[in-house]
């Protein structure tokens, strides 16, 4: 019997994935934990107490020993075992119950500093190099930006390619990556304003009319909506101590090629873009465009004569 082609492929994902491993008759190393300090207590105690009293006082002194064991190790709440659970509870008790201000207690380390004149987070970026790379003290990290592909609109096979070529690149993968899925609200005043200063610039009078049309449009429809875009961006690391710039960018280079056979668009980011995309970020409720880039922290701002 030929297999139907056109049926989207299906796995079976267990609800468990988060489980920890059973070690022995059923039990976790946790639990068999808990529950071998609980006979070694009991056991220590029969030793040194059991000649000395009566068989009906040692049980009842074991009974409930033997019954907070087995709570700890197989009781459960809030998701959570019972002994992580008691441990929270006292953490939480031995918190402070008050709100202090921020110069009575500690600050983060990206928080401004006391006394800062102009207040400025230190984000754990510390510089971007003109190729992109964004170092972090600890790592060297490159961004990707790739463009999404519907998969739903694809036959069987088409699935089945596509998912096999996401795991191929995954299975690749030398070290940790993370994929950020944003929507921002899109600044179509300015793409407007740069529309109609373009069209300045067109000696065909019928295409400038046409492009001032557009921006017309464009102004009108941000009056209307307020339309969203939707990003993927994947940071690459690398932490070696030497050429990690280099291996950062090999490994960027490599996503974005292995993930262009699933028929997306990749671009591994520059300087100025890669500053772009982390501007963005830290006003995410601000109408924003990374189409244009952004000038690198400490790169130097020239112009013309006739605007300096």
């Amino acid at each position: 019997m030929r297999a139907d082609t056109d049926t989207a492929p299906r796995a079976r994902i267990p609800a468990d994935v988060d489980q920890p491993d059973k070690i022995l008759y059923g039990f976790t190393a946790r639990q068999l934990a808990i529950l071998a300090v609980a006979g070694v207590a009991a056991y220590g105690l029969i030793k040194g107490v059991g000649d000395l009293l009566p068989q009906p006082v040692v049980i009842a002194i074991l009974v409930p020993v033997g019954g907070v064991a087995v709570v700890l190790a197989l009781g459960r709440r809030d998701a959570m075992s019972m002994d992580r659970w008691l441990l929270a509870a006292i953490r939480q008790s031995r918190a402070p119950k008050h709100h202090l201000a921020a110069s009575a207690g500690p600050v983060p380390g990206w928080a401004p500093g006391p006394g800062m004149a102009v207040p400025q987070l230190r984000l754990p970026a510390h510089a971007i190099s003109e190729a992109g790379v964004i170092d972090t003290g600890e790592k060297a990290v490159a961004l990707v930006a790739v463009s999404t592909v519907n998969i739903g609109l694809r036959t069987g096979d088409e699935q089945a390619a596509l998912i096999g070529a996401y795991g191929r690149w995954l299975h690749g993968l030398s070290g940790p990556v993370q994929l950020v899925i944003s929507a921002q609200r899109v600044d179509l005043a300015s793409h407007a304003q740069r529309v109609a200063d373009l069209a300045s610039a067109i000696g065909n009078p019928a295409l400038a009319d046409t492009a001032y049309d557009y921006a017309e449009f464009l102004d009108q429809l941000a009056e209307r909506c307020d339309p969203l875009w939707r990003t993927v961006t994947i940071a690459v690391t690398a932490d070696s101590d030497t050429g990690r710039d280099i291996e950062v960018l090999r490994r960027a280079g490599h996503a974005a090629s292995a993930l262009a056979a699933l028929g997306v668009q990749t671009a591994v980011l520059d300087g100025s873009a890669a500053t772009a995309v982390l501007t963005c970020a830290t006003d995410p409720y601000t109408p924003v465009d990374t189409t244009w880039p952004r000038a690198r922290p400490g790169a130097a701002v020239t112009g013309h004569g006739d605007l300096l």
